[in-house]
């Protein structure tokens, strides 16, 4: 039975105050499915669950890594491909320009198409995103970091594609493969476009080797991005079974909580004669 001494009148009023909190926190956590809100409720756990969230975080940082880099990957791919496009078309022509039947006009739209090509391949060498961040690296290639001690290459270097081809023992730029060809058209010397021909082709194996190389980057940006979705799933379990809530336990707790609450004030009323809430006030 509840007395009636100041000491026990106040030790009984904290009893369901404290009832009260428990049922509000109960009620909380199975309308926002978290039982762990604050440190004192589990202290070990609140260390693992701030642990988690700073792994979280980084996880973060290194899928946005992949995701902007996965797309600079996809754009490099998707104008090695139109390069390889162009100079296939570019051998085409050259191939055209030799059948001794092209009368002048004929040979001028065949100059101006690979003026066209050349135009071309030097945009989508310099092209930029709408951020101003270029497709092919400058130089060096740019390291982002993708995972603890992992910095990877995303993309090639302009230079790389363009630069440094083999023909025939002479190292050559594209633009430079490309300025020959016309030159050789606009001149009709045959031996002149049988050269540029051959340039053109080792032009198109360069570009074909980049792409493979390119492919070879975006492959272990897949890779390492489906490795950081995994671990950030295992992550997500582990948070959740440190901090969710188990509804059937939570439920029964505040089920009991609220019928000693409910019994403890009938007593207290009855004992007392007046409520919990005018002995609060």
């Amino acid at each position: 039975m509840v007395g009636i001494t100041n000491k026990i009148l106040l030790a009984e009023i904290r009893r369901q105050q404290q009832l009260s909190q428990g049922i509000v926190d109960g009620q909380t956590a199975i309308s926002t499915g978290k039982t762990l809100t604050r440190p004192s409720e589990n202290a070990l756990a609140w260390v693992q669950v701030s642990d988690i969230g700073r792994a979280q975080a980084q996880q973060a940082a290194w899928q946005s890594n992949i995701s902007t880099g996965t797309a600079r990957a996809a754009t490099a791919e998707a104008n090695l491909d139109e390069m390889n496009t162009l100079l296939t078309r570019a051998q085409e022509l050259l191939t055209a320009a030799r059948n001794g039947s092209l009368n002048d006009a004929s040979k001028t739209a065949i100059v101006e198409e690979m003026k066209t090509i050349r135009t071309t391949i030097d945009s989508l060498l310099n092209q930029k995103d709408y951020n101003g961040v270029p497709t092919f690296d400058d130089g060096q290639s740019v390291l982002v970091p993708v995972s603890r001690g992992l910095n990877l290459a995303v993309v090639g270097t302009r230079q790389e594609v363009s630069e440094g081809i083999d023909v025939n023992g002479t190292p050559m730029t594209l633009d430079g493969i490309l300025g020959q060809s016309i030159t050789a058209l606009q001149s009709g010397n045959d031996a002149n476009v049988v050269a540029a021909l051959d340039a053109i082709k080792a032009a198109q194996n360069h570009v074909v080797l980049e792409q493979t190389k390119q492919g070879v980057r975006s492959d272990r940006l897949d890779v390492i991005g489906t490795r950081l979705t995994d671990i950030d799933i295992d992550l997500k379990e582990r948070r959740s079974n440190l901090e969710s809530t188990d509804l059937t336990e939570v439920i029964s707790s505040v089920s009991a909580k609220l019928l000693q609450l409910n019994a403890a004030q009938s007593a207290f009323a009855r004992i007392n004669q007046q409520t919990l809430f005018d002995l609060i006030k």
